[in-house]
């Protein structure tokens, strides 16, 4: 059988070759007799002929080959390398034949699998307890004139002029280990842009998200660590999971972004005109990055009703094409306080006309909010609307503040009723609402509106898109008596890999 292995290295491809010398010089024989007759090559009679041999000689193993012709061998035993090549000539089927045998042989064996899916690149246990998955995202945006929403006079006044902007470049991993239903999950933001007067140190790396959720049951489960706190959908909805270039205008007042925490969560009644989900927990409430609080702890809760018994997951558009109507409403509240009166991926932050987190006292804002939220899809057409109120009580100042939000978004893909309509393409339209207190008078207020038209062009769902917005912006001043407006241009390109 060695001067089989020798002739075979000139006629298998190398990774069939390099597979089989893997094999253990005991199981050699066997092995290679194995992969021949698993694959039709010889018979049962000829495979247990040739395993009784205490020597097998290549012309005798290749005159057993069924499927591959070949003229009859020399009288020798032995057959010459120089000989072999233009004596025999293994038909290419074989040859592909041997090398999947071996291939699937080896991966059989392997005790780790590798693969490629919608979270990325995925390797896990043949066992399933632990998994590991790997993803990187990018977003290449180009704004004109406003690269965020104008939220002042003086913005309107003086717009930045068009711009490009790595708006997000992050990695993900995530996963489960010892059971799949302890789970954990991180994101690295590495804030690749920075405005042109700050200090280097903005544009450095940063952990936005870790967690793990202990998710035996499906009626209740507990995750702790530091996330977007799962209070309405439009925050909680991936930046790479949206409709439009960005969220609307309500999403800075009224997110209340990541915190760090414990929450108990699940799902009850699944499946029944009943289901729902439920959602209540304790933060810090200052936002993240934070390893402890100053004072009192933020308390939300969430009460979702998907009233069709489907659940709707967090992600805009129906590029999935929903194939049974699937729609929820939810309601959630919070109420904090301390020195934040806003927070996003930064952190803790303030409202325009409060004062800074650093210059407020410890428990001087409490924040009280509710939302009513509603969404649905159904064959291409999606759905989503919020509705937010926020009342804001300074204890130092002794006054308190109401701030009110709304926004309604749709998309579809007219493929759908129109065949010639290309069918990666999605149209969509939002309006937004904000009242807020005015940044120089907290007693009077300002009215921002948002009329946006967007279109989406899936490559490859969300995991590679581009998409492309426009947007009329107005603000009606109630100090200054006066009503600004003007457009805006977007593009970006989303991609994940």
């Amino acid at each position: 059988m060695r001067h089989l292995l020798s002739h075979l290295r000139y006629s298998l491809p190398l990774g069939a070759l390099c597979s089989s010398l893997a094999i253990s010089a005991s199981a050699t024989d066997k092995a290679l007799l194995d992969i021949l007759f698993g694959n039709g090559l010889i018979t049962d009679a000829q495979y247990e002929q040739l395993l009784q041999q205490e020597e097998v000689t290549t012309a005798e193993v290749l005159s057993s080959v069924t499927l591959a012709p070949v003229q009859p061998a020399p009288a020798a035993t032995e057959v010459r390398e120089e000989e072999f090549a233009s004596a025999v000539a293994l038909d290419g089927n074989v040859q592909r034949a041997i090398d999947d045998a071996v291939a699937s042989a080896v991966e059989a064996e392997s005790p780790v699998l590798a693969s490629y899916g919608s979270k990325g690149f995925r390797f896990e246990t043949r066992d399933g307890n632990w998994q590991t998955n790997l993803q990187w995202r990018a977003q290449l945006r180009y704004s004109n004139p406003y690269g965020s929403d104008p939220r002042q006079m003086a913005n309107y006044e003086d717009s930045s002029g068009s711009s490009f902007e790595q708006r997000r470049l992050r990695m993900k991993i995530g996963g489960h280990g010892f059971k799949p239903w302890i789970k954990y999950y991180f994101e690295v933001d590495l804030q690749p842009a920075r405005d042109v007067d700050a200090d280097a140190v903005s544009s450095g790396a940063r952990v936005i998200d870790w967690r793990i959720d202990l998710a035996k049951w499906d009626w209740g489960g507990i995750r702790m660590g530091q996330w977007k706190v799962d209070l309405n959908r439009e925050r909680v909805d991936s930046s790479g999971r949206q409709q439009f270039v960005e969220r609307s205008i309500v999403n800075r007042i009224f997110t209340m972004d990541r915190q760090v925490g414990v929450q108990l969560r699940g799902r009850l009644f699944e499946g029944t005109m009943a289901d729902m989900r439920y959602y209540a927990g304790v933060f810090n409430g200052e936002g993240r990055g934070v390893k402890n609080n100053s004072t009192d702890h933020l308390y939300m809760g969430r009460l979702q009703w998907n009233f069709l018994g489907r659940d709707l997951p967090w992600k805009q558009t129906d590029v999935e094409y929903t194939d049974k109507p699937t729609g929820s409403f939810a309601v959630a509240g919070f109420t904090n306080t301390g020195p934040c009166t806003r927070w996003s991926s930064s952190g803790c932050g303030n409202l325009d006309g409060f004062s800074k987190p650093v210059f407020a006292e410890e428990d001087q804002f409490k924040i009280e909010q509710a939302v009513q939220e509603f969404a649905f899809k159904y064959r291409g057409l999606s759905i989503q609307q919020e509705w937010h109120r926020k009342f804001v009580t300074d204890r130092v100042m002794g006054t308190e503040s109401d701030l009110t939000g709304f926004y309604l978004q749709s998309g579809y893909f007219f493929h759908n009723l129109i065949d010639a309509f290309p069918a990666p393409l999605e149209l969509a339209a939002r309006y937004a609402y904000v009242s807020e207190p005015n940044k120089s008078v907290r007693s009077l207020y300002n009215e921002r509106e948002e009329f946006t038209l967007g279109a989406n062009w899936f490559f490859s769902g969300h995991s590679n898109k581009i998409t492309v917005d426009f947007s009329h912006l107005t603000l009606d001043d109630e100090l200054l008596g006066s009503n600004y407006s003007d457009n805006r241009f977007r593009i970006q390109w989303d991609v994940s890999f």
